[in-house]
């Protein structure tokens, strides 16, 4: 299949444009389109068997379900068959943003989106692009993250043509995403919300508006069963294995990566790093070094974690280490994708 390739500005976008990438979208097929988190792979969220190519383009689970998108918040309602108050509370501090809410689902919704659940994760997102394509195509768009399945995930076009080239129909590059990491998803189902993935509405700001939420154990890497399916599953992971360092002190943390950047390259290892700015410059030599951002912007971690995962494709290594930061803010959303790319190896100092 040959890939469409779309450019376009992503203040001003060509309707004209957009408009024959909704019609692929009707048509039954995927599109790839930026987002403020990260790129999505979108589907018709109403039609079972499009949706159905995500999985099949992904090399997804079947059990791990989607978020669906929306282009205004009017249409809540005709996704979900109760609109709790803890939702609408969350929707009208931060619709269109990077929030995912989970509510039961109406009927019509294919069991494929939801995982064969009786609850679907519904999204608003702040990209005008995305907007736009989702109003053209008239339709819910299913869209997990444009990547392989337990891959880092995509901010840039590059990034989807790299694993989706000629498996999906197009994919609309409007330049790098800004926030970086996916949307927070809150389970508002129950008594009490429940924050099931963090990213870029953080915990802080979930809190003021709510007042109470529980954060599911799995989170740090429990044996709890986690909420939702899609949460047992490998993610963000760079081809070669990666250990992540945590520590109370950045000081002690740099100290121990050090320590075992040259304890691997004693055994003839090529090693690669995922660090701050801060580090990045006492690295012992012949480390690969990948910088994703400075300790002292937490959004500039979020924005360069995938880049910098992602970077070692061209450049091999045969094991990573990266360093943790402060799970504050966007920090908490940070660490989540630092231990599932790691695989919940961590080494604590």
């Amino acid at each position: 299949m040959q890939t469409k390739y779309y450019k376009l500005d992503p203040v001003k976008p060509d309707l004209s444009i957009l408009a024959e990438a909704a019609e692929l979208l009707r048509q039954g097929e995927l599109v790839a389109f930026p987002t403020e988190t990260v790129y999505g792979l979108g589907a018709n969220g109403l039609d079972g068997q499009a949706v159905t190519g995500i999985f099949r383009a992904k090399g997804r689970p079947a059990d791990n379900p989607l978020i669906l998108h929306i282009a205004d918040v009017e249409k809540l309602p005709e996704i979900a068959a109760v609109v709790p108050a803890s939702a609408e509370a969350l929707t009208e501090r931060f619709w269109p943003g990077p929030l995912s809410v989970i509510v039961e689902r109406r009927s019509h919704i294919p069991d494929i989106v939801t995982g064969g659940l009786t609850t679907v994760a519904v999204r608003l997102p702040a990209s005008l692009i995305a907007r736009e394509l989702i109003r053209l195509a008239g339709v819910p768009i299913a869209a997990p993250s444009a990547n392989t399945s337990g891959r880092p995930s995509p901010t840039t076009a590059e990034d989807v043509l790299a694993d989706l080239g000629g498996k999906i129909a197009a994919v609309i590059d409007a330049g790098p995403c800004a926030i970086g990491v996916e949307s927070s998803v809150v389970d508002c189902t129950g008594v009490v919300p429940a924050l099931l993935r963090p990213g870029g509405v953080t915990y802080e700001m979930l809190l003021e508006v709510l007042g109470e939420i529980e954060v599911d154990p799995a989170l740090a890497g429990s044996l709890a069963i986690p909420k939702s399916p899609g949460m047992k599953y490998t993610h963000y992971a760079p081809m070669a294995p990666m250990f992540l360092i945590e520590g109370e002190l950045p000081a002690a943390t740099g100290e121990l990566i050090k320590r075992e950047i040259l304890a691997a390259q004693a055994g003839g290892q090529r090693v690669g790093a995922v660090v701050s700015v801060e580090l990045a410059g006492s690295l012992p030599p012949a480390t690969i070094t990948a910088v994703y951002g400075s300790r002292a912007d937490t959004k500039t971690i979020a924005a360069g974690l995938y880049t910098a995962l992602r970077s070692f494709d061209d450049n091999p290594v045969d094991i990573i280490y990266a360093e943790g930061i402060e799970e504050q803010g966007l920090g908490l959303a940070v660490m989540n994708r630092l231990r599932k790319a790691a695989g919940y190896r961590i080494i604590r100092n």
